[in-house]
């Protein structure tokens, strides 16, 4: 049995949500080349796949509702999942490698969770 034939209004938001939401993933992927150090490259992926994530799950999960199955929620699980992981891990990996450059002596930010006076010595030794 073959799916009903979409409206054609529903064609077209269906395939502006997709091609938004690859354009989304192709400028976060750029971004991620195009930055030079770590710190400045996690965040184009990380946001730009979330936000590529929510345009095409609303694509699909129009696309799939309107073929006359109900409401299909695996698209909406998918990207409830990737909203809430990659957040989280991105913050792990960012944590990680604040720690790791701290250990290597280069220059960061300093601690936000302790409060340091201008010139005093850091851990590891060194003024700021």
């Amino acid at each position: 049995m073959s799916a009903p034939p979409l409206a054609l209004w529903a064609e077209i938001t269906v395939a502006a949500l997709v091609l938004t939401g690859a354009a989304i993933a192709l400028a976060g992927s750029l971004g991620l080349l195009r930055l030079g150090t770590f710190f400045e490259r996690v965040h184009a992926p990380s946001i730009i796949a979330t936000t590529g994530c929510w345009c095409i799950m609303h694509g699909t999960l129009l696309y799939f509702s309107l073929q006359g199955h109900g409401i299909a929620a695996h698209p909406l699980l998918i990207a409830l999942f990737i909203a809430i992981t990659v957040p989280v891990t991105n913050i792990f990996l960012m944590r990680a490698a604040l720690f790791r450059a701290r250990r290597m002596g280069h220059k960061v930010p300093p601690h936000v969770s302790r409060t340091e006076a201008a010139g005093t010595a850091h851990p590891t030794g060194k003024s700021s």
